[in-house]
């Protein structure tokens, strides 16, 4: 998009537009893209309106405005004939641009939003397809990492927070341990989307990797800081206290899982897949464990729900000829 995606004011140079004035030469599609609270979820909107963009060679603000839902249709039609993503991609950009054009809409810059008359790819609510570890498997991941090095106990506490706390992949590098006891049982601080935070208890198992960890690492007396940081010997290294990227966290989970010979297809994403069905199927209630995964909906985390899946029963192993 034109200008980046956040708001810069100068309102301390000599002969500066005030505040007021400054504000009202900000394009309108920037600030609906400042208003999002997620710094994740405004990358991803300005990458998927970017792409309708550059798909159609709109070269201006001025000149995405004037689009109708038959720029809409030939650009969904692209992306599904001819460039191939999931549906759920395709569904995403949608709903990506449609959010800008009801901005817009609403504040009157134009007439009607040209996404709502075109029709979505339909993607299974009752299933996701991420794929998920059987408890034997996590069992061996859980087990896998070297705790006789700082990597390997790092390893350890991650695998552990993701297989027995539910914390997903982007949200368990900015979480912080509570060393006091809350209502009696050691807890993590969750940063979830739009801010909010939550405790959630962790498994004793969980805490005793975490605590060997943390002693290990040597910075478990900061409680204001990251949990999960890059090694000191990263050569990378920055500031000391910044929280490991996600994208490190899910290249943990990859490493490991390959060591078990498990290459193909899974990702951080399979930790949580693998947490919500365990529960489930060890009896926690479908309310508890949407709580501590942090969905707003028990749809979501139905999607994470491997139980109706059974390879064990399969048709197939019975068509013995």
């Amino acid at each position: 998009m034109e200008s980046g995606n956040e708001l810069e004011i100068a309102v301390d140079s000599p002969g500066a537009l005030s505040p007021i004035a400054a504000l009202a030469d900000i394009p309108e599609e920037n600030i609906w893209l400042a208003k999002q609270k997620s710094k994740r979820t405004r990358r991803a909107y300005k990458l998927d309106v970017q792409h309708f963009m550059q798909t159609l060679r709109i070269k201006s603000y001025d000149e995405l405005r004037q689009v109708d839902h038959r720029a809409v249709i030939a650009w969904e039609r692209i992306m599904r004939e001819i460039d191939g993503p999931a549906p759920s991609t395709v569904r995403r950009r949608l709903a990506a641009l449609s959010s800008l054009f009801k901005h817009l809409v609403r504040h009157n810059h134009v007439e009607k939003n040209p996404v709502s008359e075109v029709e979505r790819p339909a993607i299974s609510r009752e299933e996701g397809t991420t794929l998920a570890f059987s408890k034997d498997q996590a069992r061996r991941l859980l087990d896998l990492p070297d705790e006789t090095t700082i990597d390997g106990l790092r390893d350890r506490a991650i695998l552990a927070v993701g297989l027995q706390v539910a914390c997903g992949a982007r949200r368990l590098p900015h979480s912080r341990w509570a060393i006091s006891m809350n209502r009696g049982y050691d807890s993590l601080r969750i940063i979830r989307k739009g801010g909010r935070r939550e405790a959630l208890a962790v498994h004793p198992k969980a805490a005793q990797r975490i605590r060997a960890y943390l002693d290990a690492a040597g910075h478990g007396a900061d409680l204001e800081g990251s949990l999960f940081r890059p090694l000191s010997h990263n050569r990378k290294r920055q500031e000391t206290r910044r929280a490991m990227n996600p994208d490190a966290i899910d290249r943990v989970l990859r490493k490991h899982a390959t060591a078990l010979g498990l290459d193909r297809g899974y990702s951080a994403h399979s930790i949580r897949a693998t947490f919500i069905t365990t529960a489930l199927e060890n009896g926690c209630s479908l309310e508890d464990v949407q709580r501590a995964a942090g969905h707003r909906e028990p749809g979501t985390t139905k999607l994470y729900d491997r139980r109706g899946y059974n390879p064990e029963k399969s048709a197939s192993f019975f068509a013995t000829y």
